[in-house]
């Protein structure tokens, strides 16, 4: 017996807050909670609003000896304190060391690379699973797969082959925590040839690259017409801009579950412009416009004038705007028998706030309450759906969230 169930670690962020928030509402009553940060008396803030009584502990992002006792008093951690690149990483390995299980949010090729290499075998030697990405990025690009190939393989249809997510419904604000990941990245990367390599390949996450078939390229800033995609998707497509994250999550998945998706499995990921006139002008505008942001970011004139109106970590929209959010994906494949499947997911609330509460709050419910129904694993560095699979699917649903998965026929469609 440890003495904590789930302990939300960076509760006193903007973040952590809003998973604190969803836990206190939604939790079973037995389940044991605690607040870390390093702050007792912003944590005792947060604890006083949210009305409960869970234990706080206090605990620095650089207090190592501090991490491995919260790591081996709790069952569960949840960590939303990013960039997780300059504060994660020893939070993970305590966690790892310690046979505890962790979620949190990231969407950091290189964290997430350094995890794998640092604590994988580790946490498979303890049993701890080690699940990044339990929020917008990366649960409804890894779950939507993992159910569309559920239901593939149930109807006897053949493995996945071309696959691609689509975007086609977003209204939320947009998150000071990912703006600040991604200009760490950024800094990273510009120092160093050999992190800039395992940044820009797709397969930067997988097990193993040499195992992985030859494919091609797989560009993440593709810009399409949606009946590229499939007939029944009409309109333009642009990137997306998680797609270079969210795709090698998807990729490692496959890897992890011995290429169970397919050895012919290509994944991409878009987001849909709309059918107007006026579609493929605002598809090419929006490929260059993150190219533009991208590049203004690496340049000190221009990025220190984008740090001056981009949102902040620990910033965050109103409560209006969290709860007016809605996001839909749908997902395109054919299988290698030539049929055509689609997945949606959709849920209500803002993506990078009040779904990601409520994915990554589920997330660390299913590690505690759903034990039965997770994938078998021996433990290692894993994604939402080798870690959670349909434990986090059936939470998920229970919680309002769409996802569905069927066999496509008929006329094409708006």
């Amino acid at each position: 017996m440890r003495a904590h169930d789930i302990v939300v670690y960076g509760a006193t962020g903007f973040v952590g807050a809003l998973v604190a928030e969803y836990l206190a509402g939604h939790a079973p009553e037995q389940t044991r909670i605690a607040l870390a940060g390093r702050s007792a008396e912003r944590l005792e803030g947060v604890r006083r609003r949210l009305g409960v009584q869970w234990p706080v502990i206090v605990a620095d992002a650089s207090d190592e000896a501090a991490l491995a006792d919260l790591a081996a008093a709790t069952r569960v951690v949840i960590s939303t304190v990013g960039p997780y690149a300059k504060h994660g990483r020893a939070l993970v390995h305590a966690c790892a060391a310690a046979g505890t299980d962790y979620v949190d949010l990231t969407g950091e090729v290189l964290f997430v690379r350094r995890s794998i290499d640092d604590n994988h075998d580790l946490a498979r030697s303890t049993g701890a699973r080690i699940i990044h990405s339990c929020g917008f990025d990366s649960i409804p690009s890894d779950i939507g797969v993992h159910v569309l190939h559920a239901q593939a393989a149930a109807d006897g249809a053949g493995e996945l082959t071309d696959t691609t997510l689509v975007v086609t419904a977003l209204r939320g604000g947009f998150s000071g925590g990912t703006i600040d990941s991604m200009r760490h990245q950024l800094d990273t990367v510009a120092k160093d040839r050999e992190l800039r390599r395992i940044a820009a390949s797709p397969y930067s996450l997988t097990p193993d690259r040499t195992a992985e078939p030859d494919l091609g390229r797989q560009d993440d800033l593709v810009t399409l017409r949606g009946d590229q995609v499939d007939p029944s998707l009409r309109g333009n497509l642009a990137p997306f801009i998680m797609a270079s994250y969210n795709t090698r999550v998807v990729r490692r998945s496959n890897a992890l579950r011995g290429y169970a998706y397919g050895r012919t499995f290509r994944y991409r990921e878009a987001m849909s412009t709309g059918t107007s006139p006026l579609s493929p002008v605002l598809a090419a505008g929006m490929k260059a416009g993150m190219g533009a942001l991208v590049l203004g970011l690496r340049l000190p004139p221009t990025r220190f004038v984008l740090d001056r109106v981009l949102p902040k970590p620990g910033e965050g929209p109103s409560e209006r705007t969290r709860r007016e959010g809605h996001f839909t994906v749908d997902i395109f494949t054919r299988t290698t028998t030539g049929a055509r499947y689609t997945a949606r997911f959709r849920a209500k609330g803002d993506p990078g706030y009040a779904a990601t509460a409520l994915m990554l709050g589920e997330a660390a419910l299913a590690l505690i309450h759903d034990r039965e129904a997770l994938p078998e694993s021996e433990g290692g560095v894993l994604t939402p759906a080798t870690g959670l699979g349909d434990a986090l699917v059936n939470r998920l649903r229970a919680a309002g969230v769409e996802i569905t998965a069927r066999a496509l026929t008929g006329t094409p469609t708006r």
